[in-house]
C-alpha cells in the first residue's frame, strides 16, 4: 500500500493543517505540564491553584504578546522589562511628589510609554541599526534613570505610599484587584483581552498581513506598498505601552515600586514568544502561542513550589523547555514546508 501523502488531491491532511499553527507545540506543553503538576499536587489544578499560576502568567503574558508581534515583524525590544519599573516609578512619583490624582498620572505614564516606543522605533528604522543594540541602549538609559532619579527624590530606590494618592482605590480595582471567590487577579482579564485583540489584528486585518510581510521580507513588503517603517514603529510603541500597563498593575497592586522592578523579564518575554512558536527570524508566530508560553512559565514557577521542589531549579526547567521548543518548532516548520512543496 502506498504511503499516505499529507495532501490527497485538493484536500489537506488534518495533521498538516494542525501543524501550520505556531501555537500547537505550546498547547501540547501546557496540557502535559498541567497533568504532570496536577499529579504532583492536586491543589495545582484547583481553582485556587489556577488563580496562582495565572497570576504569574498574566503579568508576563501581557508584554509577551506584543513582544511576539514585534518579533513576527522582525525586531526585538530589550527595554520592555525595565519599562515596567520605569512606568511604575513615574506613576508613584507623579502621585506622591507632584500630588497628581492617579488617573491623570496614568495618562502621563502611558504617553511616556508611547514616547519611548516611538523613539525606539524611529531610531531603528532611520539608522538601520539592529533593534537589539538600540533597545539595549534604551534599557541602560532607563535603568540608570530609575536608580538615579528615585534616589535623588526619595533617598532610596523605592517609591512607597501609592495608597495615599487620590483615586488610588478606583485604580486598584481596575488594575491591581481581584475577582471571583478564588481571587483571580484583574491582570488575567487584561491578559486575555490583549491576546484576543492581537490575534484578531494578526489574522483578520490588513495590518496583520503587513506585520507578517515585514517580518518575512521587509524589502519585498516595501515594493508592494507596505508602510514598513510605520509598522515597525507602531509595534515598538505597542510593546512599550504593554510594559507600562504591567508597571501600573504591579504598582497599584503593591502600592509601592522598586527601581529594579521588571529588570530581567525582557528575556522572559522573548522566551514565551519562542516557546509559543514565534521564529527568531520573523515572519511567523502567534499571539496565542506567546500567551501559552506565558502560561508555561506560570505553571513552572508555581508548579515547582506546589510540588515541594527547590525553586532554584525553575530557570533550569525553563531553559530545557525553551531548547526543546526551539528544536520542535524548527523541525515542525521544516516538515510543513517540505510537505507543501
Amino acid at each position: 500500500m502506498a504511503t499516505e501523502d499529507a495532501a490527497v488531491g485538493n484536500k489537506v491532511h488534518p495533521l498538516l493543517v494542525t501543524l501550520r499553527y505556531p501555537e500547537f507545540g505550546a498547547l501540547i506543553a501546557v496540557v502535559v505540564l498541567g497533568l504532570f503538576f496536577g499529579f504532583m499536587s492536586p491543589l495545582f489544578l484547583s481553582p485556587g491553584g489556577v488563580a496562582n499560576w495565572t497570576d504569574v502568567a498574566s503579568t508576563i503574558g501581557i508584554v509577551a504578546v506584543p513582544v511576539a508581534m514585534l518579533m513576527i515583524g522582525g525586531e526585538f525590544d530589550l527595554s520592555a522589562g525595565v519599562m515596567v519599573g520605569s512606568s511604575g516609578l513615574l506613576l508613584g512619583l507623579l502621585g506622591t511628589r507632584a500630588a497628581l490624582n492617579i488617573w491623570p498620572a496614568l495618562v502621563i505614564v502611558l504617553l511616556f510609554a508611547v514616547g519611548v516606543g516611538f523613539i525606539n522605533g524611529v531610531v531603528v528604522v532611520s539608522t538601520g541599526l539592529p533593534s537589539f543594540i538600540v533597545t539595549l541602549a534604551t534599557f541602560l538609559i532607563l535603568e540608570g534613570a530609575n536608580l538615579g532619579v528615585t534616589k535623588l527624590l526619595t533617598g532610596n530606590v523605592q517609591v512607597n505610599g501609592l495608597e495615599t494618592i487620590p483615586g488610588y482605590h478606583s485604580a486598584f480595582v481596575a488594575f491591581g484587584g481581584t475577582f471571583s471567590p478564588w481571587s483571580f487577579r484583574v491582570a488575567v482579564l487584561w491578559w486575555i483581552a490583549i491576546t484576543v485583540v492581537a490575534t484578531l489584528i494578526l489574522r483578520r486585518t490588513r495590518a496583520g498581513n503587513w506585520i507578517l510581510g515585514v517580518g518575512g521580507d521587509a524589502t519585498a513588503a516595501r515594493t508592494v506598498g507596505v508602510p514598513v517603517n510605520r509598522v515597525k514603529v507602531g509595534l515598538f510603541m505597542a510593546t512599550s505601552v504593554a510594559a507600562a500597563l504591567v508597571g501600573i498593575i504591579v504598582a497599584t497592586r503593591l502600592a509601592s515600586v522598586i527601581a529594579t522592578q521588571g529588570v530581567g523579564n525582557e528575556f522572559m518575554y522573548i522566551v514565551c514568544a519562542v516557546v509559543g512558536g514565534t521564529l527568531l527570524g520573523g515572519g511567523y508566530g502567534s499571539p496565542i502561542g506567546a500567551s501559552l508560553g506565558a502560561t508555561i512559565v506560570g505553571m513552572a514557577f508555581i508548579g515547582i513550589q506546589f510540588a515541594g521542589w527547590n525553586t532554584d531549579w525553575r530557570f533550569l526547567f525553563l531553559g530545557l523547555i525553551l531548547l526543546a521548543a526551539v528544536l520542535v518548532n524548527n523541525a515542525t516548520r521544516r516538515g510543513v514546508e517540505r510537505r507543501q512543496r
